[in-house]
């Protein structure tokens, strides 16, 4: 059944602007259908259906955290103080163009990775409270956290000749 609804699954999520999640998602239906399939209810009358049912309630929180994760990026100096370099003494037009640089970067990241990074360095929220409001595992939050970082870091390093 995983190989045959798949690719139709993983068109579902894409068309709904999951592009980048789509992946996870599919397999997060299957893995509730597996649940259900293995719960106290017994077996699936009608698993296809069953499976569309969820990929669908699926969209639907998806959509939900995503606007949720839509927050405002600008106040985010403890993420560029944890990424910057050691220096102690920085003139306020260098800080300036910095959290700049920084905000802009911020932008291009996917809009889960982004999410996470804000509510870990400006929420100061642990790994366990960003799954939860996500909706995902506290392993698909590190992901995110190590994407982002690895990202920013070779940003930042590579365009401080120019600062």
């Amino acid at each position: 059944m995983f190989v045959e609804h798949a690719p139709v699954l993983r068109g579902f999520f894409v068309r709904r602007g999951a592009r980048q999640d789509a992946e996870d998602l599919v397999q997060e239906t299957y893995l509730r259908l597996l649940r259900a399939h293995e719960g106290p209810g017994g077996e699936i009358g009608n698993p296809e259906a069953y499976l569309f049912t969820v990929a669908l309630n699926l969209a639907r929180e998806q959509a939900s955290r995503r606007r949720w994760a839509l927050l405002p990026i600008e106040d985010l100096e403890h993420l560029r103080q944890g990424l910057a370099s050691d220096e102690n003494v920085e003139d306020a037009a260098e800080r300036e163009q910095r959290s700049t640089h920084l905000q802009a970067l911020l932008a291009t990241l996917p809009e889960h990775t982004r999410a996470v990074l804000v509510m870990q360095y400006r929420d100061g929220l642990s790994y366990r409270q960003i799954a939860e409001r996500l909706g995902v595992s506290t392993h698909m939050v590190k992901k995110h956290v190590v994407r982002g970082l690895s990202v920013c870091r070779r940003a930042l390093g590579s365009g401080a000749q120019s600062w």
